[in-house]
């Protein structure tokens, strides 16, 4: 015999089974969720400061550059690369600026004279204000009525041919007279002043600047000069005759040190001293004590020496004097 679920029951039964149905699929962790991060797009400007390219003359900032290091690797003097770049402080350079190392053209043109014959005999009319003009009347036509050439004359057709015969102007010399301007004679004196003398860039006596030990020799890329060794207190000496253009400690790697400017062409630089002896802006002359050798930024008492053309470091030891 068929038994029957009364309606109760059988609702009953439906609801447990999704009731275990929908806990079976409760027990499975979620599917972990991934976030996808959106590209970001790298504008063309951003790497500007590396790639972008200096003209001829300038030099573009690039990071942990100050305006001492820039001066230095070109051979100018630090307070003229601020005077060129207009620098109120020049501890205040950014990355990216465009800065002028080398000095601007000087070089001024004449104003060129513009000279206009004054051509003597010409019929002149003083004007209104003083000054002579062309008498420009009779061209224009003369409206006043005047009496007929000769005076009155009964008419005649001999007299009539007469008064129309053109009138003959004095005879004036073809020749123009030129004055010269007052500004072609100033050109003219500025001409005739002698120019000075060109410098003599690579005359320079050299001589050692100080009496220790070479310890460390000038290396391509690496070493920008030599160390030679010393005592605290040891005199350094400048190298050569020359001003002095910077008193610092703020190039990392060099403590206190000197620079000299010898010539357009030639400087040098004195590091790691204890005492510096001189004033920006002082001439020395070649053998004078600048400073004492000391330990500023280095492990030792020595002398940091280096010789820079134009701004690169080069070999001291081929200009200095065998010992």
């Amino acid at each position: 015999m068929k038994k029957t679920f009364p309606f109760g029951r059988m609702a009953l039964l439906t609801c447990v089974a999704a009731t275990a149905l929908i806990g079976g699929c409760a027990s499975h962790p979620p599917a972990p969720v991934v976030e996808r991060a959106t590209p970001v797009e790298v504008s063309a400007g951003a790497e500007i400061t590396a790639s972008q390219s200096a003209p001829a003359g300038f030099y573009i900032v690039k990071k942990g550059d100050t305006l001492y290091s820039i001066s230095l690797d070109h051979g100018q003097s630090y307070r003229d690369v601020a005077a060129w770049n207009n620098l109120e402080d020049p501890g205040k350079i950014q990355v990216g600026q465009k800065l002028r190392v080398m000095a601007p053209e000087t070089e001024s043109v004449a104003p060129v004279a513009v000279t206009k014959p004054v051509v003597v005999g010409a019929p002149l009319e003083a004007s209104a204000t003083g000054s002579s003009t062309p008498n420009t009347a009779a061209s224009a036509g003369d409206t006043l009525k005047r009496e007929p050439k000769g005076g009155k004359q009964p008419y005649s057709a001999e007299a009539l041919a007469k008064l129309q015969q053109p009138e003959t102007p004095p005879p004036v010399d073809s020749k123009p007279i030129v004055i010269p301007s007052t500004s072609e004679k100033t050109a003219e004196k500025a001409v005739e002043k002698p120019l000075p003398p060109p410098v003599a860039s690579e005359n320079v006596e050299w001589s050692w600047p100080a009496t220790g030990q070479v310890i460390g020799n000038f290396v391509e890329g690496s070493s920008k000069g030599l160390d030679i060794a010393g005592k605290l207190g040891e005199p350094v000496l400048a190298a050569a005759s020359g001003k002095v253009i910077l008193v610092s400690s703020a190039l990392r790697g060099y403590g206190n040190f000197v620079i000299v400017k010898h010539n357009p062409t030639y400087l040098s630089v004195y590091a790691h001293n204890s005492r510096i002896l001189v004033k920006e802006e002082q001439l020395v002359s070649r053998g004078e004590k600048i400073a004492e050798i000391g330990s500023s930024d280095s492990d030792r008492p020595k002398l940091h020496f280096e010789i820079r053309r134009q701004g690169k470091p080069i070999d001291p030891v081929k200009f200095l004097p065998a010992r």
